[in-house]
């Protein structure tokens, strides 16, 4: 694959026509000298804005008012010669220009609103990726390229989304395609339709005449619907993802890469250098925060981009870029060790995005298995049905992934081939919820159960590692009837009643009732061994909750199935740990990460203190015993022993992030 660039800036440069003096503290000496400072290698640079203007000339098209030069000429020229690379940023669904000029080529919602927003609201007006519009974006392009005599780095367009659009152009043309506009199920399938064609058109004529350019489009997530039907017009991913923005979150990234990373393409992680979000001028990230989000994205194979925006004078932030750099002088010194590294996994986590399930950007059941598998120091991938399952030991099926033809063959194939399930809740019933889709899973539906809230008792062949007692299901699980053959993990004891108008009991859930014992179970094991059921949304009530004993649940289904893991550690559950392999050095590589998100405020998570962690046990499943282990980028020899296909070794010392190396 192609190696990308591995410290990345995404420079926006968003700038509202009534600004004056745009460009006039530009110096290109300066430009470069605080990039360098910064240890920057690529940087993305804009040719047209979210305001519609262009900043390069000559052009027949909106130049912005205030600038009086070809900005991203010498910005380009500038990168040039001091060997950075300067892939060119369009703007593609927002354009506010676009949209006073040509109200003809906004987007109409359902209820007939313009541009998804009243004219009142300051806030991009959408355009339809299905006009004239699109032609328009094209052409803007082809000048640009024509600028730069296609010398250019990459293309990288924006806002690749579509509504639920009702405008005439759309309406006409789902008519020619017998769906219905007065649909939502006709409109969404439009819309995703409309988004994909503009993707590989834009894609085929970029190639077509820059055959060496980059070309990511960018709409603020990269999951199963945004690569399913255009992965081809990808060559690479860059996964925006701001954690502190309060839209993506810390759970965000984390799953978008390992799915992302199962995709065959180069990618990168996208963070900013903002307090909150895009757009935010003169705030700064906790140094910890940004050092987190990058060697996170070290950690999981990707290259590095921090986002800036450029203040409509032209200068960069001398600041920002002393705060990037200090972080990017890091990431600079362990390269060696991530250039190249392919992450190992043995368990997947089937995505919901891939059945339509998701309730979110984040989904709730998603990030339970995040968490639960981050915190029990597990490698894992998030997949979809184009993956090759043969790679994991483990399927996960979080809660709610129903199981058509297709997926319950593809299960059965996988079971078959000495592969191992755990599935919760609804995963695995037929799409009408009539039952389960494979005898396999030794288990046949009732129905739902009939509390709100019941009690589960663990069996000691469970082994869940904690009391010998009730634990409280917070959430309504499915009664289910073991088939022959299939052992009870976990039994079910209900309440008196549930809670109603009428009848309840103190505070909360009514108390368990020792005389009301249930017929099903809370967790099976089929008769092959290789299946566990949990009959509870566990995921989903562990992002809610958190209930240390659901986290146990899961992790002692995972030692049935998966008794000797990639890597053990006697490390926090605080603590991150992923294992990559360098094909081409012949080492593995364990990265530890200790970061924890904190909520000061009360909009979004932070990090500012780095709690160090000391004497960090690990046992490292290699095929052979390594001829050296060291620790990177310091090259301080580790003493380990080798025994039982594993390396044994203690860590000293933990701040933030340590790479251990076995080579």
């Amino acid at each position: 694959m192609h190696q990308l660039p591995m410290r990345q800036i995404h420079l926006d440069y968003h700038t509202a026509g009534q600004i004056p003096g745009v460009g006039a503290d530009w110096d290109p000496e300066a430009f470069i000298e605080t990039l360098q400072r910064a240890h920057v290698n690529s940087i993305n640079l804009f040719a047209r804005c979210h305001h519609g203007y262009v900043y390069y000339s000559p052009t027949r098209f909106t130049r912005h008012p205030a600038l009086t030069f070809d900005l991203l000429g010498e910005q380009v020229a500038a990168c040039r010669r001091a060997g950075i690379a300067a892939p060119i940023y369009m703007t593609v669904g927002w354009d506010e220009l676009a949209a006073q000029q040509h109200p003809e080529w906004l987007e109409v919602t359902p209820e007939g609103v313009l541009g998804q927003h009243s004219p009142l609201t300051p806030a991009w007006k959408k355009l339809c990726l299905n006009s004239p519009y699109l032609e328009y974006v094209w052409e803007q392009t082809e000048e640009l390229i024509a600028h730069f005599q296609g010398d250019v780095d990459g293309l990288w367009f924006d806002i690749i989304h579509q509504g639920e659009c009702v405008c005439a152009h759309c309406r006409r043309d789902m008519a020619r395609l017998g769906l219905d506009p007065a649909s939502p199920a006709d409109r969404q399938a439009f819309a995703r339709q409309v988004r994909d064609a503009c993707r590989r058109w834009l894609y085929t004529q970029g190639v077509a005449r820059v055959p060496r350019a980059l070309v990511f489009f960018n709409s603020g997530h990269v999951g199963y619907d945004q690569t399913i039907h255009s992965l081809d017009a990808y060559t690479h991913f860059e996964l925006e993802s701001l954690p502190s923005s309060g839209i993506w979150g810390y759970n965000h990234y984390p799953i978008s890469v390992r799915y992302a990373r199962t995709l065959g393409k180069p990618h990168l992680g996208m963070t900013g250098k903002f307090h909150t979000m895009w757009g935010d001028f003169s705030s700064f990230k906790n140094q910890a925060a940004l050092e987190f989000e990058c060697f996170q994205m070290l950690a999981n194979g990707a290259a590095c981009c921090i986002g800036d925006q450029l203040h409509p004078r032209g200068a960069l932030s001398a600041p920002v870029y002393d705060l990037i750099g200090r972080v990017y002088t890091q990431v600079e010194a362990k390269e060696p060790w991530c250039i190249g590294a392919e992450p190992l996994a043995e368990i997947a986590v089937f995505s919901v995005e891939a059945v339509g399930a998701e309730d979110g950007r984040v989904d709730t059941s998603h990030a339970g298995a995040l968490r639960i598998l981050l915190e029990g120091h597990h490698q894992f991938d998030f997949v979809d049905e184009r993956a090759d399952w043969g790679r994991y030991r483990v399927l996960i099926f979080p809660d709610k992934v129903p199981f058509d033809e297709a997926l319950a063959a593809r299960v059965r194939a996988y079971l078959a081939g000495g592969g191992s399930v755990i599935a919760s809740y609804r995963s695995g019933l037929r799409l009408d919820g009539s039952g389960f889709a494979l005898e396999e899973f030794g288990v046949e539906l009732v129905g739902d159960a009939p509390y709100e809230a019941d009690y589960l008792r663990p069996l000691p062949a469970l082994d869940a590692c904690i009391e010998d007692t009730e634990y409280v299901m917070y959430e309504r699980g499915l009664a289910v009837h073991p088939a022959q053959g299939t052992q009870t993990l976990a039994e079910i004891v209900g309440p008196y009643f549930d809670r109603a108008w009428d009848h309840f009991c103190s505070h909360r859930q009514t108390p368990m009732d020792p005389a009301n014992p249930q017929a099903y179970p809370g967790v099976t094991r089929n008769a092959q061994g290789n299946v566990i059921y949990l009959a509870h949304p566990l995921f989903l009530g562990y992002r809610r909750q958190a209930p240390l004993w659901y986290k146990r649940l899961v992790l002692a289904a995972l030692r049935l199935l998966l008794p000797e893991p990639l890597v053990t550690t006697d490390a926090p559950s605080s603590a991150q740990v992923t294992v990559l392999r360098q094909p081409a050095q012949n080492r593995t590589v364990l990265h530890l990460l200790h970061y924890i998100p904190e909520r000061r405020g009360l909009e979004f998570d932070t990090i500012e203190d780095v709690i160090p962690l000391y004497n960090v046990s690990v046992a490292l499943w290699l095929e052979a015993a390594p001829n050296r282990v060291y620790l990177a980028p310091e090259g301080t020899p580790l003493e380990h022993a080798y025994r039982d296909g594993r390396v044994h070794l203690t860590v000293p010392r933990v701040v933030g992030h340590q790479m251990v190396v076995a080579e």
